[in-house]
């Protein structure tokens, strides 16, 4: 679009001589533009270029005065005359001719005329501002913005033709068709549509069987459609509710979901009728101090008519498998009360406060159904000491809760807390002081004779030889716990049936127990004739020097079987638990493990030794620095003991040394001489080695007496 405007200079300041070739400049483009442009100016335009509009002090020339400038103005400028331009007929096609002010446009005249000149115009004549503010009114055309209006594609003239415009560029092609489309008459049955079609007579049918096929397809189709839409939302059903189910269950990336805060929203206690202090072997003294807390359960009244309180807690200790679980299930069996299961890890959680909500309502079920008994298995993960972490803010709020409702502002009548850990040290001193956890009672391993009981408890419900001795058994499994009494049962159970028998022997039960101490038989291990003829003489070396030392531990078995990491062993079997040993027992056990070595350099000479030896090294090492920093039996350095020998002086250290030198020097020299008294012994029962591979204790009592073995 392009309208009618005027010129309006911005204010600027310039040197003269710019000045100069500027004005050179306009005069040009004033002139050409007066002639070009003035063809197409109505008159009634003219009424503009008398209204002025700009001071020269809008044009920065205010200062400029005298002859000279009247002159140059003269020559740079054209001469506004009154005639009017030659009418020619106009090239530019204009929607709106508009002025150059919005007051001119609505009231017809220039506000100017009616205020006369700006109030802050400085009032001198002037004469070059005069003539420039007639210059800003030279009539120009001028690009402006407008609105655009869509045009049909021909307007009629003056005369009445039709005459076609341009095509619009402007329009896209979809919205001139929507805009031009004609709207047809609306069908509502085939015969209208028909009619609307002005088909044929012959082509009516043609056109109603394809219409009526058309349609019956586009409905099956739209039904297809449809039905297998419906099946796809189904399928997509299932597989959502199959991926929740299979994430609530996924150990790792389970979200659980609960109807109730804490704990699952059933708490059921279990009753413990078939488990009672029959069923717990081994651990008398631990049975006993409980037997009084079965008491407080069964008839509390007979304690608290004196002003008594029953026990709040008890407390189990002791390494893992020793029956700390066995022996709360038989509190609750013979008291028979509720008794609630717990381990320490279930209250610990990703979210916070579960594990406290969880105590919470552990206790308030507990306590709806007093007396009973809370047994919290693993007790150190949940009542560990507190600490202070930023990482783990909240990680307090379980175990002050626990303790709040052990020992709390409320009462805790009738419930009666056991817990068992294997690391007392670790527990929270909070939590182990009286009034929450009154009674600390020690599960230790169970003795010769607990472990006496244990087997004979398990051997009981298997098919066992009547020839099997558990005693035997229980001698040779020095700090076995009842968890691994009972595996070391079921392993020989295993092996017989393996081997085919019908029931369990000793041999079962004595490859069982080598198994679970040595590690199974390497059968597979190929040994040259040599290398078996030095382990045979080895480990005769060592049983040679067992039997026939005094304070020495029996032969309990003698193999060259391979076995974990060794390639033959000699057992000994204690005949009772020894919570002391003497001198001489330790110089007998130094001297035993010094057979084997004396054996090989006695047999094929000091070139051959072999390392077969170093941990019968190790071993009896340990013992003579044990008699000499520890146990006072050095001559020498006295009764004193050396905790760390490394801090003491070097004269200490150097003497330290001399003394356990001595000892397994003077211990090297019994083996010796052992075994060269005893050479002809010691030859039979390398032969018996070679040729039947393990002989237990009565089979080496017969070779070396000299008869023969019933094999």
């Amino acid at each position: 679009m392009f309208s009618l405007s005027s010129f309006q200079p911005q204010q600027m300041i310039v040197p003269l001589n710019q000045l100069i070739g500027a004005l050179h400049s306009l005069k040009n483009t004033a002139t050409a533009s007066v002639q070009t442009l003035h063809k197409d100016f109505s008159p009634e335009h003219t009424a503009h270029a008398k209204e002025p509009n700009a001071s020269l002090r809008d044009l920065g020339m205010s200062d400029i005065r005298g002859s000279h400038l009247d002159k140059l103005l003269d020559r740079l400028l054209p001469t506004l005359g009154s005639e009017e331009p030659p009418a020619v007929p106009s090239v530019w096609r204009t929607s709106h001719v508009s002025a150059h002010s919005f007051f001119h446009n609505k009231h017809g005249f220039a506000h100017r005329r009616f205020f006369g000149s700006p109030v802050f115009h400085r009032q001198n004549h002037r004469p070059l501002r005069d003539v420039c503010t007639e210059l800003q009114f030279l009539p120009l055309w001028i690009q402006s913005r407008d609105f655009k209006t869509l045009r049909p594609k021909s307007r009629k003239t003056a005369s009445g033709d039709d005459v076609p415009t341009e095509s619009d560029p402007y329009t896209p092609a979809f919205i001139k068709g929507f805009l031009t489309r004609e709207k047809g008459t609306e069908a509502h049955s085939l015969d209208q549509l028909t009619k609307s079609r002005n088909l044929p007579q012959n082509q009516e049918e043609t056109f109603k069987l394809g219409f009526s096929e058309g349609f019956m397809r586009s409905q099956a189709y739209t039904q297809k459609t449809q039905d297998s839409l419906r099946r796809t939302r189904f399928v997509l059903l299932v597989l959502l509710l199959l991926g929740i189910y299979g994430l609530s269950r996924s150990p790792f990336l389970s979200v659980r979901f609960r109807t109730t805060s804490g704990l699952d929203s059933a708490i059921d206690p279990i009753q413990m009728k078939n488990v009672t202090f029959e069923h717990v072997k081994g651990v008398e003294e631990a049975k006993n101090e409980l037997q009084d807390v079965v008491e407080f359960l069964r008839n509390p009244d007979k304690f608290t008519v004196l002003g008594g309180k029953l026990p709040k807690g008890i407390l189990l200790v002791g390494p893992p498998g020793t029956g700390k679980t066995l022996l709360a299930r038989a509190v609750a069996g013979e008291a028979d009360v509720p008794f609630y299961y717990a381990s320490g890890s279930e209250f610990d959680e990703m979210f916070v406060g579960v594990g406290a909500s969880r105590i919470r309502n552990l206790f308030k079920e507990a306590k709806a159904n007093a007396p009973c008994v809370i047994f919290i298995d693993e007790l150190d993960s949940v009542g560990g000491k507190r600490i202070e972490s930023p990482m783990h803010p909240y990680s307090r709020q379980t175990i002050n809760q626990l303790l709040a409702e052990m020992d709390g502002f409320k009462p805790n009548e009738g419930v009666i807390v056991i817990g068992a850990t294997n690391f007392a040290e670790a527990l929270d001193n909070a939590l182990v002081r009286p009034g929450r956890f009154d009674m600390h009672v020690t599960v230790p391993r169970p003795d010769v004779k607990g472990r006496t009981e244990i087997l004979n408890w398990y051997l009981n419900k298997i098919k066992v030889d009547s020839e099997v001795e558990p005693e035997i058994i229980a001698r040779g499994t020095v700090g076995f716990t009842g968890a691994e009494l009972e595996n070391l049962v079921n392993q020989a159970a295993l092996k017989a049936a393996m081997d085919g028998k019908e029931m369990v022997g000793m041999k079962d039960l004595e490859f069982a127990k080598d198994k679970i101490l040595m590690g199974p038989e390497r059968r597979s291990v190929v040994i040259d004739k040599k290398n078996k003829t030095i382990t045979a003489y080895h480990e005769s070396g060592h049983a040679i020097v067992a039997y026939y030392t005094k304070d020495a531990m029996p032969i309990n078995k003698a193999t060259i079987m391979p076995r974990g990491p060794t390639l033959g062993h000699v057992s000994l079997l204690p005949e009772n638990d020894r919570w002391s040993e003497t001198r001489a027992q330790l110089l007998a056990q130094m001297d035993v493990s010094m057979g084997g070595r004396v054996a090989e350099e006695l047999i094929f000479g000091d070139d051959f030794i072999t390392t077969g030896a170093s941990s019968d090294f190790d071993g009896a090492t340990k013992i003579a620095n044990l008699m000499v920093t520890r146990f006072g039996m050095s001559d020498k350095l006295g009764v004193m003991t050396y905790g760390d020998v490394s801090k003491q002086s070097p004269e200490t250290q150097a003497a330290i040394e001399q003394e356990v030198r001595i000892l397994l020097k003077d211990s090297y020299e019994r083996a010796k001489i052992l075994l060269k008294k005893y050479k002809n012994e010691h030859e039979k029962l390398a032969d018996a080695l070679l040729r039947y591979e393990t002989l237990d204790a009565k089979e080496i009592q017969l070779v070396l007496e000299g008869k023969p073995l019933d094999h």
